[in-house]
């Protein structure tokens, strides 16, 4: 919660607007006097009729120390800035009912219809709630259209009412399901339209491009013109007056023309006053080569963030610094402005690298394995344009088919996970990650590392729905599948081979990767010459293709006399294309370098079936939303490229092939829907919430009391065991009277509360002498360790021990875990883990994904738990953590699951500074 006076500076954010521009939002403060004052003269008199309902020239004294003095709790105001301009202004001022707040806003003639208005409601919802208030009101001028479709836009439930000529609002600001699909769609748009633009500029300038043909800008310059870029292109250097047969200008701003994409490859010291001179002539992005900033130290940090900020500010995307470039295949643009000699193969592949010398690595890759490319960006330190940014833009994108990354590090884990998980729904992702990604800090990258629990990064993303893969190598293999195959509609394949042997190994591989071979044809004899080894060829894996238990095939084979590669190759592409199922080739054996088997092999003049472009889905955060069937999943817009995937080794082919139908079976089940349950009283939630935090300073936690606990936990349907410590032993039979018989006793230390075998729990306890005499054994039982206080606690119902856990990380941000409590979880650390939101079919998989999980469900005798009760409390706690980051920690364990139901023995809730959270409240780029 903001101090009260205090600037809460980590309020500020970076924005992005509707048409894909940038500004700065911030509190406004009593130094914005002057500003606000030349933003309200600025107005026509039509605007400031609308916000005052009375026309005045300017402002008075009074009025603006009103509109820029701030205690930043009752009080608040955010301006939209560009440059040193105001733009856009939203404020709150509460109300007689402390819950209650009216809100205005008003926004630049000049920048209208470009999305500042709900932009700022959601800066000021955020803000409102961290300070308590969950209700807004306002009143608008009927004719105030703009204004009031704000409002009845941003999802939430507006009531409305007319009043002496004026339109009264008022809507309760919590996050509903629709509010929160509303930002996300606005924020989707924003930002796919921002990559748009940046890879399809109309116009180029290189700024460092030198005379010297060795040079860094010389290159650029040259990449640029040969790739046949379609728009002019132009030359900046102060030094030289003509670069290639081109006039050079000495400065940005000498160029007549608007340019909307600036190259920078000037020296590091120079780059910061080039950045201003380009935000100073209009120009939309920056693409920074030049390397030295974040991985210089924290002086190179800080200059970075400082680039970074004066760019969006200004209206301006940064992509770099430290950038091997960006490239877009799409003809009317054919821009390579990265170093890459020459403009990739055309095609469906959309490619996204960190580090440049990765990106060399993923181009060599693909272009070695003949798979066409539709986009490539190489972010460099990802100081602004990241993987999630790239991802918002191919989801809308027809020319990509499938997206493929590789990330040193997520500046935003939450929200790639969102998106993600929606982009796979309709398009392959391929990630390919480190183990050691997010715990540690790569150079140059300005992230968190994380403090989750070793495997929730990778749960993360397999709940995402996104292929998973360690090397560039990898990634290729399975994208050769993915932009040129259809997807198999289940994991029973065919095994092709014209050797027993091989075709016994190819088996074995596809077992190890859970395919099921339903057909193993290793009889062909193609060494009979190419007019009898083809038809047989396409005669038999037609045959099994046309099985009904056969969703791929696995083409094996060894050198035959007499029959090419590209000639089998064709064949079993004929026959793919026929059946409608994927069919991959392993040419094992191949000694001939000029023989190419291994790749996208391209078959001339070959036809695919057509496709249907799905209508695209109207809440893009939905996860019931209509799914692509398995031939058509991903992007049908992009016709399928013409080949065959070929591989050197079965291996490799039924690796790809196996990770490809893993993809496939998650695009087909059923996601399910977010959960919501019953009998949730968010109000009293947020308003015990917003209490605790009084206790909260700096970075530190405050542990909650079990009273304090119990209380929020009751507001979300949580009930925990009720429990009395004790000092004296007629405390704890007055308690025990209380609470009921039979009851145990616990010690309340946190290692031992658990321990039976250490004398830390003592059990069935049924009268008041057994109490007494378990008391105080228990005490000389445990003096070796030291003097700890005791518990009395009613006995629950026998059951299986559980633990559950829900943590804020710095990285992840919400995490869910679960685990069987005891050894599985402390020596074999066997939990799973999910990331909030989670849908009805999360919370199953979640309490189902650990080894030890059988057991509860009728193990070695023993029945059945009552698994709906746990997915319940599961759905509860996930849906409390979603709903607030500032729990920085909560932990059930143990959680005792019986065939009847629950109890929850012990809750640990810890809670720390909005300030600190990670959580998406509000649409802001990432700092």
């Amino acid at each position: 919660m903001a101090e009260q006076g205090h600037y809460p500076e980590y309020w500020e954010a970076d924005v992005v607007l509707r048409d894909g521009g940038t500004a700065h939002l911030r509190p406004i403060g009593q130094a914005d006097a002057a500003a606000v004052q030349a933003f309200h003269t600025a107005q026509s008199q039509n605007s400031i009729y609308m916000r005052f309902f009375t026309y005045k020239s300017k402002l008075s004294s009074k009025e603006l120390k009103r509109f820029t003095e701030m205690d930043y709790r009752d009080r608040v105001a955010f301006a939209i800035v560009r440059g040193a301009e105001i733009i856009g202004i939203g404020r709150y001022d509460r109300l007689d009912d402390p819950a209650v707040a009216e809100v205005a806003f008003n926004i630049s003639d000049h920048h209208q219809g470009r999305g500042l208005g709900s932009i700022l409601l959601e800066h000021l919802t955020a803000a409102a709630r961290e300070n308590g208030i969950r209700k807004f009101s306002a009143e608008v001028l009927p004719t105030n259209r703009r204004m009031l479709d704000v409002f009845s836009d941003a999802g939430y439930e507006v009531e409305r009412h007319f009043d002496d000529g004026v339109v009264a609002l008022s809507f309760n600001i919590d996050p509903t399901s629709r509010s929160r699909a509303v930002m996300e769609s606005r924020e989707h748009r924003a930002e796919a339209r921002s990559i748009a633009e940046l890879l399809s500029p109309s116009s180029v300038a290189v700024i460092g491009a030198g005379r010297s043909a060795g040079s860094v800008g010389h290159q650029l310059l040259e990449h640029i013109i040969e790739g046949g870029f379609t728009g002019p292109v132009y030359a900046v250097n102060p030094e030289s007056f003509e670069i290639g047969g081109m006039v050079s200008h000495a400065k940005v701003s000498e160029i007549k023309d608007p340019v909307e994409l600036a190259v920078i490859a000037v020296p590091y010291e120079e780059v910061p006053t080039v950045v201003s001179e380009c935000a100073a002539a209009g120009v939309r992005g920056v693409l920074v080569v030049t390397a030295g900033f974040a991985d210089d130290g924290e002086h190179g940090s800080e200059r970075q963030r400082a680039l970074v900020r004066g760019a969006r500010a200004n209206g301006m995307r940064v992509i770099g610094p430290a950038s091997l470039g960006m490239i877009n295949t799409l003809p009317e643009v054919s821009l390579n402005a990265s170093m890459a000699p020459q403009l990739p193969q055309r095609g469906g592949f959309g490619l996204f690298s960190q580090s440049a010398a990765v990106g060399v690595l993923l181009y060599a890759a693909a272009s070695r394995r003949g798979i066409g490319v539709s986009s490539f960006l190489s972010a460099g330190n990802r100081a602004d344009v990241s993987g999630n940014d790239l991802m918002q833009h191919w989801e809308d994108d027809p020319d990509t088919r499938a997206a493929g990354l590789y990330l040193e590090s997520i500046g935003n884990p939450r929200k790639f996970s969102r998106i993600a998980r929606r982009l796979s729904r309709r398009k392959p992702v391929i990630v390919a990650k480190s183990d050691v990604m997010g715990l540690q800090l790569p150079p140059g990258h300005l992230v968190r590392t994380t403090q989750a629990p070793h495997g929730a990064l990778d749960a993360m993303l397999r709940q995402a729905g996104v292929i998973r893969v360690t090397t560039s190598e990898e990634l290729s293999d399975i994208a050769q599948i993915v932009v040129s195959q259809p997807l198999p509609a289940g994991p029973s394949i065919a095994v092709v081979s014209n050797s027993l042997a091989l075709g016994k190994v190819t088996v074995d591989g596809a077992e190890s990767h859970d395919l099921a071979v339903s057909q193993l044809a290793a009889d062909l004899d193609l060494d009979t010459g190419m007019s009898a080894a083809l038809p047989l060829l396409r005669r038999r894996l037609l045959e099994v293709l046309q099985l009904p238990k056969v969703d791929a095939a696995v083409v094996a084979l060894l050198p035959a006399r007499g029959v090419s590669v590209e000639n089998i190759a064709a064949v079993l592409h004929e026959c793919s294309v026929q059946a409608g199922k994927p069919v991959v080739a392993a040419f094992s054996g191949i000694l001939d370098p000029s023989v190419r088997a291994e790749g996208l092999l391209e078959i001339p003049g070959a036809q695919s079936p057509a496709e249907v472009q799905p209508e695209p889905s109207a809440a893009l955060s939905e996860p019931s939303q209509a799914l692509p069937s398995a031939t058509s999943a991903s992007n049908p817009s992009q016709a399928r490229q013409q080949g065959l995937p070929c591989y050197s080794t079965p291996g490799k082919a039924v690796a790809a092939l196996a990770a490809v139908v893993q993809y496939a079976q998650w695009v087909q089940r059923d996601h399910g829907e977010f959960v919501e349950p019953d009998g949730i009283d968010t109000d009293a939630a947020a308003a015990h919430v917003d209490r605790l935090q009084q206790n909260v300073s700096g970075s530190g936690l405050y542990r909650l009391s079990q009273e304090e606990a119990a209380e929020l936990l009751s507001h979300y349907g949580i009930p925990i065991l009720p429990s009395a410590p004790f000092q004296t032993t007629e405390e704890a039979i007055a308690a025990a009277d209380q609470l009921g018989w039979p009851v145990a006793i616990k010690t309340m230390d946190e290692h031992l509360r658990h321990r039976l075998d250490l004398g830390g729990v003592r059990l069935n306890i049924t009268g008041p002498e057994s109490l007494r005499s378990n008391i105080d054994q228990m005490r000389k039982i445990l003096e070796p360790y030291g003097t700890f206080g005791l518990e009395v606690q009613t006995m629950a119902r026998t059951g299986q021990a559980c633990s559950l856990r829900a943590i804020e990380d710095p990285l992840l941000g919400p995490v869910v875990s679960f685990g069987l409590a005891g050894d599985a979880v402390n020596l074999l650390d066997d939990w799973s883990h999910r990331i909030p939101p989670l849908t009805n079919v999360d919370v199953a998989d979640l309490v189902r994904a650990p080894r030890a999980a059988r057991k509860l469900f009728g193990y070695q005798g023993l029945p059945p738990v009552r698994i709906e009760a746990l997915e319940d409390l599961v759905a509860r706690l996930s849906v409390l953590k979603d709903e607030h980051p500032e729990l920085a920690l909560m932990e059930f364990n143990p959680v005792l699951v019986s065939d009847t139901g629950l109890n929850i023995l012990n809750a640990d809730l810890r809670i720390g500074n909005p300030a600190q959270r990670t959580d998406s409240a509000r649409r802001a780029m990432r700092g």
